[in-house]
């Protein structure tokens, strides 16, 4: 195993016990105290997977996690003391990818880092492929590049945003709901609150601002066709 684990936790013992244990199971393991380091690290050598603490000295994380999700959808494990519903929620629809609150068993948090990183595994952008060519609008995703072009002009997506926009962009005026958005994106195990789906599409819409992703209200989302369709 050659996989690479960012830990970010200012508390000596538990970072000393986390790093013990991934390393027993193989992982190599740069443990960091802040989160500006862990930034360093993220634009240097970025690891396959973080565990992230959420109250840290200087830029805290949810900071450090909305940065990453500007670019990457590489796993986020939260592990936080923080333990309201709330705390749970915002730092998820943040990008973390899971939530345990301490104090928690080291076991369970290699266990949930193993299942992060073999869906990371099948989520992320492949190296060689078909060149397969998905067109929409003027939308076209080359599934093999995991490249999104609009306009003719080449977009930088993260792996959430190209798998959001393949989903609409295979079926044009077809509404599908946030629910099935959020299980066809993230996962079925993915615990957390539908607004992930809308902070997604927020993103899209940014980065597009004439692509007729269109709401439907009480619903969810559809990529409307310039065919005529109706």
């Amino acid at each position: 195993m050659d996989q690479s684990i960012g830990l970010v936790e200012d508390d000596a013992n538990i970072r000393d016990i986390v790093t013990g244990y991934l390393m027993k199971e193989g992982f190599k393991v740069k443990a960091l105290e802040t989160a500006e380091a862990a930034w360093e690290l993220f634009e240097e050598e970025p690891p396959d997977l973080w565990v992230l603490d959420l109250m840290l000295p200087g830029m805290d994380g949810y900071e450090f996690c909305k940065k990453v999700r500007q670019t990457s959808e590489v796993p986020i494990v939260i592990i936080s003391a923080k333990d309201e519903e709330v705390d749970k929620i915002l730092g998820l629809e943040l990008g973390g990818d899971d939530y345990l609150t301490k104090p928690f068993s080291p076991r369970e948090l290699v266990a949930r880092v193993k299942r992060h990183l073999k869906r990371w595994e099948v989520m992320k952008p492949e190296e060689e492929g078909s060149s397969e060519l998905i067109q929409a609008h003027e939308l076209t995703l080359n599934d093999a590049e995991r490249s999104a072009y609009f306009q003719g002009v080449e977009i930088e997506v993260t792996t959430k945003e190209f798998e959001m926009l393949k989903i609409l962009a295979e079926q044009e005026n077809r509404a599908f709901s946030r629910e099935e958005l959020l299980v066809q994106v993230w996962g079925d195990d993915y615990f957390g609150s539908d607004r992930a789906v809308d902070d997604l599409v927020k993103r899209l819409r940014k980065k597009m601002k004439d692509l007729p992703l269109e709401t439907v209200w009480g619903h969810g989302y559809r990529l409307r066709s310039n065919r005529g369709s109706s």
